[in-house]
């Protein structure tokens, strides 16, 4: 068995503090090995400027990561598990699922606000088809402005600008020690999270079955069965940054409850449906047919078009 394990990683200050939280926690597991950290650029991060739309599939923040893990230049790879395809590359596996933070969105407002308390015609920034979707059908008066970069970036951009709100993952601004900043947790019924969001997914190759066995010390079970409801039912839509989709699960007596939804670029038009079950797979593949028979696929259809168009 490898003494020494390298874990590729993006360099963004998030990316990194997942990848020091898996690290850790390996080491403290197996203190006779040791793990070190290889940075690796991605597409999405010589892009920060351009919206996520425009720059192609989730693969834009995982793809070199994942070549480097096939060529055999480092053991593993630490992700946002929302940022993983939801087919891994032939060849890779998820090894483990670290136990989620909480997965809903935050708003960070100047005033301190909720959504609901934001004035008239505020405005509001994200880099998400799904934030967006999802703002507009709760508050249409909202003027909703383009943002990206890193979390940091998007918190300086956000304090320089005449924005009166930004939208990001409650889980990075409270893994980056930015909590303070919160001025509304974003509830489910305004907002359905990305698929997979605030949970870390640890990467490997599938016949590399020594790092396998040290992976499943990091695995929590309940989260695996939730994002695997989730990602399922991103898998059948056909989903990516470019679509505005959102699920979420947990577990409640036993059972898996799902809910996801779809809505249109400008909000006016949004599928949602909640449904439970036992079988995460299955269940995330039958909601995910339900809303494409209410007309979810015909509106996904469009919005590729449209974002397509667009860029």
């Amino acid at each position: 068995m490898k003494d020494r394990l390298v874990i590729g990683s993006r360099g963004s200050q998030l990316a990194l503090w997942q990848t020091n939280f898996v690290k850790t926690n390996l080491e403290n597991r197996f203190p006779d090995k040791s793990f070190e950290i290889k940075i690796i650029r991605t597409t999405g991060d010589d892009q920060l400027e351009s919206a996520l739309s425009k720059i192609g599939d989730k693969g834009v923040f995982t793809r070199q990561i994942e070549a480097e893990l096939l060529s055999g230049g480092i053991d593993l790879a630490v992700h946002s598990l929302k940022d993983l395809q939801t087919e891994q590359p032939q060849g890779l596996k998820i090894g483990a699922v670290c136990e989620r933070e909480v997965p809903n969105d935050a708003l960070v407002s100047k005033q301190g606000v909720s959504i609901d308390d934001l004035p008239r015609n505020a405005k509001v920034a994200t880099g998400s088809l799904r934030r967006r979707s999802q703002l507009l059908h709760h508050r249409p008066d909202l003027e909703i402005a383009e943002i990206r970069g890193n979390v940091p970036t998007r918190l300086k951009k956000f304090d320089e600008s005449n924005l009166d709100g930004v939208i990001l993952a409650y889980a990075g601004l409270k893994r980056l020690g930015f909590e303070s900043r919160i001025s509304e947790v974003i509830p489910f019924n305004i907002m359905v999270p990305a698929v997979g969001q605030g949970a870390i997914a640890v990467e490997v190759r599938e016949k590399d079955k020594q790092t396998i066995e040290i992976l499943e010390k990091l695995e929590h079970r309940q989260t695996r069965v939730c994002v695997t409801a989730e990602r399922a039912f991103l898998r059948t839509l056909e989903g990516g940054c470019q679509v505005p989709i959102g699920a979420h699960a947990f577990l409640e007596g036993g059972q898996i409850v799902l809910e996801g939804v779809v809505g249109s670029l400008d909000g006016t038009m949004v599928f949602r449906k909640k449904t439970t079950g036992r079988d995460a797979e299955s269940l995330g593949t039958d909601l995910a047919e339900a809303l494409i028979e209410k007309g979810a696929g015909r509106l996904l259809e469009e919005i590729r078009v449209q974002t397509t168009a667009a860029s």
